[in-house]
């Protein structure tokens, strides 16, 4: 007991000098507000593509012209194109809870392999879940390009109690609605079970669709053969245009947060006005190719659709 208390101690210090270094402000100095970001209108729908030849490599380089986006059966115009590696919004939502009590060392190795690639004008923020969902940075600070202060983020609440996997998402979404950068993701590690949520899995679900968020998910359940609910988290993640791993080792893990931190920085922006432009609050089924003359067709990986405001809120 003495031994965990120090070391949430020595955290608790630790991030309270890096926020005393970095100014104590809601936005680290490294990030620059007058970077410029894409000026969406209310009605654009922004999508973040990323594209895979059929060995699993990223396709780079591609132009406007090559992409065709498809609403509900309907052809849009592609208003706004960026191939640019463009700084991003990233928030890390992880599991708490006692499963993870004996597995500190990987969630800490996966944090930094994913916080040591960020960039110097990325927001990045964590989000730590077991009955209780919390910030993990401090309440002066909504946003952090300093890794040291992520990782030291993710270790101040010793692991324990049950699971609220759907609010912390809904959270994570929430608070990524917050950012300034125009490419937001979010990184979730859990078992993909609930037992503790005020929120539905539905709720969790349709809170997605609305958002423009990349959600890659990393499943703990087969590390030590527990049931856990993959289904959930491969539904979340490939509706919003994300992956799912499903990885077996701890090594696996770590491995899995480096291979996000490099895709999050590939692939293609696209904005469009859609030419159904009711505010219905329908769903709107969504595909987009990319036609590469003397190329075979590549996968492409973008969110299934979206949910259409009810009034004229930026999506």
């Amino acid at each position: 007991m003495a031994t965990t208390l120090s070391r949430a101690l020595c955290l608790t210090l630790l991030i309270g000098s890096v926020v005393r270094a970095a100014g104590g402000h809601g936005q680290d100095p490294g990030q620059d507000p007058a970077r410029p970001t894409f000026s969406t209108e209310s009605d654009l729908v922004v999508l973040h593509v990323t594209v895979f030849d059929r060995h699993g490599d990223p396709v780079p380089q591609l132009t406007r012209d090559v992409f065709h986006v498809v609403e509900d059966g309907t052809p849009q115009t592609i208003s706004m194109f960026s191939g640019e590696d463009a700084p991003v919004a990233v928030g890390l939502v992880v599991d708490n809870s006692s499963s993870m009590l004996t597995r500190r060392a990987m969630v800490m190795a996966g944090v930094m392999a994913f916080a040591e690639s960020s960039k110097p004008d990325d927001q990045a923020f964590s989000i730590v879940f077991n009955e209780h969902v919390r910030r993990g940075l401090p309440e002066t600070v909504a946003f952090t390009s300093n890794a040291t202060l992520l990782q030291a983020s993710i270790a101040v609440l010793p692991p324990g109690g049950m699971t609220a996997l759907h609010d912390a998402v809904i959270a994570g979404l929430d608070q990524l609605d917050t950012a300034e950068r125009q490419k937001h993701v979010l990184v979730v590690l859990s078992d993909g079970e609930d037992n503790a949520s005020r929120q539905r899995e539905e709720d969790m679900l349709r809170r997605a669709e609305r958002s423009n968020a990349l959600i890659y998910a990393v499943s703990t359940a087969r590390l030590d053969s527990s049931v856990g609910n993959e289904r959930l988290l491969r539904k979340l993640a490939r509706g919003t245009g994300g992956e799912l791993y499903t990885p077996r080792t701890e090594r696996d893990v770590v491995a899995a947060f480096a291979d996000i931190a490099g895709k999050i920085r590939r692939g293609y922006t696209i904005g469009y006005a859609p030419t159904n432009s009711a505010h219905d609050g329908t769903y709107r089924k969504l595909i987009v190719r990319a036609l590469v003359p003397g190329m075979r067709p590549p996968v492409v990986h973008v969110r299934d659709g979206y949910l259409s405001p009810l009034h004229a809120d930026a999506r």
